[in-house]
C-alpha cells in the first residue's frame, strides 16, 4: 500500500480505526474503504464488530493483520492467540470472513473481496516483528486531516462512481 492522500493513519488512537471506517463506508457508498489494523487494535474495538455488522456495509473491507502483539507501543503480547477474531466477525454477522496464513491466500481472499461487494472480515496471521525500517508517519495529525479531507472534498466534487479508488483509514 502506498501513501496518498486518501489514506487516513489513526495516529495514537489505537482501536477507534473501525468507527472511523464504518462511517466513511455509509457515507460514500460507492467507494470501497479499507480497514486495516493490527490485533491490538482489533481487540480494543470488539464492540463495534456487532455495529459493523448490524449496518452491513458492502463496501468495507476489515484486515486484522494478527502478529499477537501490541507491535505499535514495544510488542507487548496481545491475547489474540486465544480469541478468535474470525469467529467473533462471523458470530457478529460479517458477511465474508476469510483467514489467511500466506500470501497466496491472501491475494485470493482480497480477489473475491473485490468481486463480491459484500461486508468482509479478513484476519491474516503474520509472523514476527514489523520491519525496522518500516518508518514512522512523518504529517503532523492535523495536517493528514487536512489533506484526507481536502481528497474526500474532492472526490465528493468529481462524482467519482464505483470505480473510483478506494479511501484506507490506516
Amino acid at each position: 500500500m502506498r501513501d496518498r492522500p486518501e489514506n487516513f493513519y489513526m495516529i495514537g488512537s489505537m482501536g477507534l480505526l473501525t468507527s472511523l471506517g464504518l462511517g466513511l463506508a455509509l457515507q460514500a457508498p460507492t467507494r470501497t474503504v479499507w480497514v486495516i489494523e493490527g490485533d491490538g487494535s482489533a481487540l480494543m474495538s470488539l464492540g463495534t464488530v456487532p455495529l459493523i455488522a448490524a449496518y452491513r456495509p458492502a463496501n468495507l473491507i476489515h484486515v486484522v493483520l494478527d502478529n499477537e502483539a501490541y507491535e505499535s507501543t514495544g510488542g507487548q503480547p496481545t491475547i489474540s492467540g486465544t480469541v478468535d477474531l474470525a469467529a467473533l466477525a462471523q458470530a457478529a454477522g460479517y458477511t465474508l470472513v476469510r483467514r489467511v496464513n500466506d500470501e497466496r491466500d491472501l491475494d485470493a481472499a482480497l480477489d473475491e473481496a473485490l468481486a463480491r461487494r459484500a461486508l468482509m472480515f479478513l484476519l491474516a496471521k503474520v509472523s514476527g516483528r514489523a520491519d525496522d525500517g518500516l518508518g514512522r508517519v512523518s504529517l503532523t495529525p492535523e495536517a493528514l486531516t487536512e489533506r484526507f479531507s481536502q481528497a474526500l472534498r474532492q472526490a465528493a466534487s468529481a462524482n467519482h462512481n464505483a470505480a473510483a479508488e478506494p479511501v484506507s483509514p490506516c
